[in-house]
C-alpha cells in the first residue's frame, strides 16, 4: 500500500512529518510519497535509518498557509503540496492522502480535485471526540456552516459505516446533537435532520445533549458543522482548564507535590485518552478517493497515527461501502 502525505502541511513543519513518515514505514508496512519542497525534504530524511525504497518524493515549491482563503489558495496554488498530492492521488500514484495542512483548503481540494461519491451530497470533516468510554466519531467538525436534513442524514450513513468498519465498533449507536432527548426537540433542521435518520437502517438512539457526550452514549456523533466545531472547541477549552487547574493544586505545596508524584501513572493514562495524537487523524468522508485530515499540531507520533488510520480505512474499503449503500437507498 502506498500513502502520499503532505509534507509541508502543519504546525510543526516537514521536520515532524518526515518523522512520522520514516516511523510509519518502519512500522506499519507502507511505502509512502512525501509531497513537498524537494531540497527540504530530502534534508530530513539523511537524518534517518529507512529502506530507500520504501519513501519517495514528489518535489512541489508552493505551500497554502492557514491564514489563505481555502478556494482561492486551491485554484491558484497548483504547485502546492497540497494540490499537487491530491492530483498525485486522482491520478493512482497512491492509495490515500494525509495532511495536517490547512483545513479549509483540504476540504476544497477534496470537493474540487477529488471530488464527492455520486448521490452525496455534502462531505462531511470527521474527528475523533475522546469519551469516559473511549471515543466517539463526530461529524460535521466545521467543513458545513449550514446544512439542510438531507445532508445530517448523509453524515449518519457516513459515521455508522466508519465506526463499524475501521474504528470496530459494532452495532454502532449513531446520535442526533440536540438540546434535549425527546423526539420533536431543536430546530427546524433537528426535527426534520431526526425524522430522516429514524427511517435509516442504522442504529439511530435519537437526539442526546451536549452534556453526555464526554460519557460516550453515542459512538456517532451527527451535527452541522456550526455545532461540531463549537462542541470540539468547548470541550478542548475545558480540557486545558482542567490540567491547568490541576497543575496548579498540584503545586501548591510539598505536601500536593508528593500526592502528584504518587497519582503520575493515572495522570498520564488520563491525559493519554485525551490526546489526539493517539489517533492521528480523520477521514474527509463523501470524496471519491480516501482524504484524512491530520490535526494541524501534530508531531511525528500523530502523522504516524494518521496514516495508520487511514490504512485501516483503504484495506476495509469505506468508500465502496458508502457507494453501494447510497445506490441501493436512492
Amino acid at each position: 500500500m502506498k500513502i502520499i502525505v503532505d509534507g509541508m502541511g502543519g504546525d510543526k513543519g516537514p521536520e515532524e512529518v518526515v518523522k512520522g513518515c520514516i516511523e510509519a514505514v518502519n512500522e506499519l508496512d507502507v511505502n509512502i510519497i512525501i509531497v513537498g519542497k524537494k531540497d527540504i525534504i530530502e534534508g530530513e530524511l539523511i537524518k534517518y535509518k529507512f529502506s530507500k525504497d520504501t519513501i519517495d518524493i514528489i518535489d512541489a515549491s508552493e505551500v497554502i498557509s492557514n491564514d489563505e482563503e481555502p478556494t482561492i489558495a486551491i485554484r491558484r496554488k497548483k504547485d502546492s503540496s497540497m494540490v499537487v498530492g491530491l492530483r498525485a492521488l486522482i491520478a493512482g500514484k497512491g492509495d490515500g492522502f494525509v495532511s495536517a495542512g490547512s483545513t479549509g483548503a483540504l476540504l476544497a481540494g477534496g470537493l474540487f480535485i477529488v471530488k464527492r461519491i455520486k448521490g452525496i451530497e455534502r462531505a462531511a470533516l470527521t474527528t475523533v471526540y475522546p469519551t469516559t468510554n473511549g471515543m466517539s466519531l463526530l461529524l460535521d467538525a466545521g467543513a458545513n456552516i449550514d446544512c439542510k436534513p438531507k445532508y445530517l442524514e448523509q453524515f449518519a450513513t457516513m459515521g455508522s459505516i466508519y465506526s463499524e468498519r475501521v474504528l470496530g465498533v459494532k452495532d454502532p449507536k449513531v446520535g442526533l446533537a440536540n438540546i434535549g432527548t425527546e423526539e420533536g426537540k431543536g430546530n427546524a433542521l433537528t426535527k426534520e435532520s431526526y425524522n430522516l435518520i429514524k427511517d435509516l437502517d442504522i442504529n439511530f438512539i435519537g437526539n442526546v445533549e451536549a452534556r453526555d457526550l464526554p460519557k460516550g452514549v453515542a459512538d456517532v456523533i451527527v451535527c452541522d458543522g456550526f455545532v461540531g466545531n463549537i462542541i470540539l472547541k468547548l470541550t478542548e477549552g475545558m480540557a486545558i482548564s482542567i490540567f491547568s487547574l490541576l497543575k496548579d493544586e498540584f503545586t501548591k505545596s510539598l505536601k500536593s507535590k508528593i500526592g502528584a508524584l504518587m497519582l503520575k501513572p493515572q495522570l498520564k493514562s488520563f491525559k493519554g485518552k485525551l490526546d489526539y495524537r493517539e489517533y492521528g487523524g480523520a477521514p474527509l468522508l463523501g470524496v471519491k478517493q480516501p482524504v484524512f485530515k491530520a490535526h494541524g499540531s501534530s508531531d511525528a507520533l500523530a502523522i504516524k497515527n494518521a496514516i495508520k488510520q487511514l490504512k485501516s480505512f483503504i484495506e476495509v474499503d469505506v468508500i465502496n461501502t458508502i457507494e453501494n449503500y447510497i445506490n441501493d437507498n436512492e
